[in-house]
């Protein structure tokens, strides 16, 4: 029997293939935005409380704490990632 170019098994698994392209970049992006958001805040809120307390070294403090916050959570969110690369290599 001759079979078709694409067969429904080959379409499944080229769709899956597809589809893990799509949910790796929606991932980063939503680790952009992650990124972003938590700086945004941080100034913002340093911008909020300069503009309460009078002063002008909260937004330097927001934004420093949001470049951590960002991080952090972008360590958090690849650690999985990370963790599964060497599990094979040097594993004991």
């Amino acid at each position: 029997m001759v079979r078709n170019r694409f067969d429904r098994r080959d379409w499944f698994c080229y769709a899956a293939g597809a589809m893990g392209r799509w949910v790796a970049a929606l991932r980063l992006t939503g680790v952009g935005f992650f990124i972003g958001g938590a700086i945004a805040l941080g100034v913002f809120g340093g911008h909020w409380l300069d503009g309460k307390l009078d002063t002008g070294v909260f937004w330097i403090i927001g934004l420093i704490l949001g470049i951590v916050v960002a991080f952090y959570g972008v360590y958090q969110m690849l650690l999985p990632l990370i963790g599964n690369k060497g599990d094979g290599e040097n594993s004991q």
